[in-house]
């Protein structure tokens, strides 16, 4: 569970996002009365971060090549260490693309795929997984 928390004055405003689904901010109803009535503010990650559709959409489909990185990568039997080696980077990096880290392009990301073997269809089914 990810939480985050900013206050500026008058009404605090507070973000939790539940990791079940990199789409869905959640919050139990009881709990969410209780914050609300202490003057927290709850909403999406989108309205947290002020994120336009596209970039919501953008941000979105990088997870979802993250997270199919990291899967494929742990289904192949393959450590950090051994698919840095392959695609010539550093172990640090490849915990950086599996965690869907700002720094990391979707270029990379959907190269290291391949390098795992992932075929253009199964690439495409990913992105087209996504909400927009």
């Amino acid at each position: 569970m990810f939480l985050r928390r900013k206050q500026i004055g008058r009404p605090k405003e507070l973000l939790i996002l539940v990791k079940t689904d990199y789409r869905h901010t959640t919050v139990k109803a009881s709990n969410r009365r209780k914050l609300e009535n202490a003057g927290w503010k709850i909403g999406s990650v989108e309205e947290f971060l002020e994120l336009s559709p596209e970039e919501s959409a953008y941000v979105e489909m990088k997870l979802a090549l993250s997270k199919f990185l990291k899967e494929r990568r742990i289904k192949k039997r393959i450590s950090q260490v051994a698919f840095a080696a392959k695609i010539d980077s550093s172990q640090s990096r490849v915990a950086k693309m599996e965690t869907g880290d700002p720094s990391v392009s979707i270029d990379l990301l959907i190269k290291s795929l391949f390098a795992l073997g992932a075929t253009k269809k199964e690439v495409a089914k990913v992105i087209s997984s996504i909400s927009a």
